[in-house]
């Protein structure tokens, strides 16, 4: 329980440096779809059941928190960014993909936007933001959804 807590206090010190003005109002040129918002418990249940097809789930914010994810660092900066879109360049448009942050609320992310962007200007058919409208902590940790170990 100390280690999750670390890791939240980690977030939220390091997305209090990285919060961007400019997405005060969630909703405001959002790049996806209310029904490309993923509720966490059904990735955790996916997740759970080693028989269900796993989507690729990339961490596009400060860690890779969620079991089996992907860690590509905030696609807030360019570089990462880039890293984001050559592993997609890998991929076929339909692969089954979700993104997450969880640094802070939607509203406020400087990740997710870019991360969504790529996926819908790269013409992907198959991919969801997993809905942590909070942060990653309240959504997933303090709900025991699995863990990256």
């Amino acid at each position: 329980m100390k280690t999750k807590f670390l890791i939240f206090l980690f977030i939220v010190i390091a997305s209090s440096s990285f919060a961007i003005n400019e997405f005060s109002s969630q909703g405001q040129n959002d790049p996806w779809t209310q029904q490309q918002l993923l509720d966490p418990a059904v990735l955790a249940k996916v997740l759970k059941n080693p028989n269900s097809p796993q989507p690729l789930v990339f961490s596009v914010g400060m860690q890779a928190i969620i079991k089996g994810s992907i860690d590509i660092g905030p696609t807030m900066r360019p570089d990462n960014l880039n890293i984001l879109k050559e592993k997609l360049n890998k991929l076929p448009k339909n692969t089954q993909i979700v993104v997450y942050c969880g640094c802070c609320p939607f509203s406020r992310c400087p990740n997710i936007r870019p991360a969504m962007e790529l996926l819908k200007n790269m013409q992907f058919t198959n991919y969801k933001l997993l809905n942590l409208p909070q942060n990653v902590k309240v959504d997933w940790i303090d709900k025991d959804y699995p863990m990256a170990e």
